[in-house]
């Protein structure tokens, strides 16, 4: 966590245990931290602490992003197991897996209702998720590359996904 008038770092928080961090998120009160790792697993750290506060486990290939539903109540995790991955933020528990994907998913991001999960993947495609019921509702074809990153319009009326292509498509997804 960085001081932002003496732009040092005030804490560091440790405790994955293989190679890298991937991805990181604060939660929409900003009291917790979510990491993604390549050691398979999700941590949530308390923001002020800097405690490990639980570490989700199930993926089984590394984690490459996470994501904060935006009322706080669920994370959302990708790995190159081909798998989305949503969590009960409280209780640590693995509530959907969300399957479709044929390569690693890079990248998940929340709609802002918090109704809709996308996901871009080393298959090319973004996905997008009916987050309560984890059914595949659209499939977006158009890179020629892996799909690194996927994010939503902040009225939740389009998604960007960023390629290895070296391009960005912006989505209409209404």
């Amino acid at each position: 966590i960085w001081d932002a008038e003496s732009r040092e770092c005030i804490q560091t928080l440790e405790g994955h245990s293989y190679y890298s961090v991937n991805s990181v998120s604060w939660s929409p009160d900003g009291k917790y931290l979510a990491s993604g790792s390549n050691d398979e697993t999700v941590k949530i750290w308390d923001a002020k602490s800097g405690e490990c506060i639980r570490t989700l486990e199930g993926h089984s290939s590394d984690v490459w992003s996470v994501c904060w539903s935006p009322d706080g109540r669920y994370l959302a995790s990708s790995s190159w197991d081909r798998t989305v991955k949503i969590w009960d933020a409280e209780s640590g528990l693995c509530i959907r897996t969300l399957k479709g994907h044929s390569g690693g998913v890079e990248s998940v991001s929340w709609s802002p209702d918090g109704k809709y999960l996308a996901s871009g993947s080393r298959d090319k495609t973004v996905k997008i998720w009916e987050a309560k019921s984890g059914e595949c509702i659209r499939t977006l074809e158009g890179h020629s590359n892996d799909v690194n990153s996927v994010c939503w319009s902040p009225d939740g009326k389009y998604l960007a996904s960023g390629s290895s292509d070296k391009t960005i498509k912006i989505w209409g997804v209404e």
